[in-house]
């Protein structure tokens, strides 16, 4: 049986998020271009590997070639200086942008974040229209790699998801995440219907599992079909409630957490 795609781009393959997904994704394309500066190790069959630095233009454009669709997960993931997070994530993201215009690339799936909306506090619910409130320079970088997007959608036509992901480990490592967690399985499915919906358009998916207590409304994305079957619930047991919500510890105040707390760090 043929699969859908003949060459899948994954970027940041050697990031947490991108190992998870290094032999999970193969059943959807013959071959699956894996790209990061960092070691990848040997190929594997249905992979190439290509070792690229995303602000390197004439390197993305050259990788892009035969590429059918994109998984954008590439750049820094934590907070970083702001010279570091633009190369990286603001140029890398351009860069992949326009080389995916250029060579035809019909959809990419990118790697957004919570923290585009870590300001808004915990008793606040919001959907994808409300306004972004990025809550660190990584954050900012994943606003402008959203307005990117809307961007070449309305420009080109390239089609987009942004899955703005939450806290994507195999369990919750505070309270905090026992609302923002992003099972491994329900990435995946998040993805596969980011990837094989009829027509997404710029649609913004809030990465999140099945959990008890919610901040995010994906009712605006309900065209994808994405529908969580992991919760958070199974771990209460190691997050005792304190008895009191919103909580008082400052790193649960904001959607960001410890994001919306991190001093601003610039380059000397």
């Amino acid at each position: 049986m043929a699969k859908p795609f003949k060459r899948l781009l994954l970027t940041g393959a050697a990031g947490g998020l991108g190992k998870v997904l290094r032999d999970r994704i193969k059943p959807w394309a013959d071959v699956v271009v894996l790209s990061d500066i960092a070691d990848m190790g040997e190929a594997r069959e249905g992979e190439e590997i290509v070792q690229c630095d995303l602000a390197d233009k004439a390197a993305v454009m050259k990788m892009m070639e035969g590429v059918d669709a994109v998984l954008h997960f590439g750049g820094i993931s934590t907070e970083n200086t702001f010279e570091n997070i633009m190369q990286a994530n603001i140029l890398g993201t351009a860069n992949i942008y326009e080389a995916a215009h250029k060579k035809g690339v019909k959809r990419i799936v990118f790697a957004s974040s919570n923290h585009t909306v870590g300001f808004y506090r915990n008793t606040d619910y919001i959907d994808a229209a409300a306004p972004t409130r990025p809550d660190s320079f990584y954050g900012v970088s994943k606003c402008f790699g959203e307005q990117l997007a809307s961007y070449y959608w309305d420009r080109t036509g390239l089609e987009t998801v942004s899955l703005r992901i939450g806290s994507s480990f195999p369990e919750p490592k505070d309270r905090r995440m026992m609302v923002t967690w992003l099972s491994y399985d329900d990435l995946v499915e998040a993805l596969r219907r980011s990837l094989f919906a009829t027509r997404v358009g710029f649609t913004i998916l809030f990465g999140m599992s099945d959990n008890e207590v919610a901040w995010w409304d994906n009712s605006k994305a309900s065209h994808l079909g994405y529908k969580p079957k992991d919760s958070s619930s199974q771990f209460d047991a190691n997050f005792p409630d304190s008895g009191e919500y919103p909580d008082k510890n400052a790193s649960v105040t904001y959607h960001g957490g410890a994001f919306a707390l991190a001093e601003v760090r610039y380059k000397d």
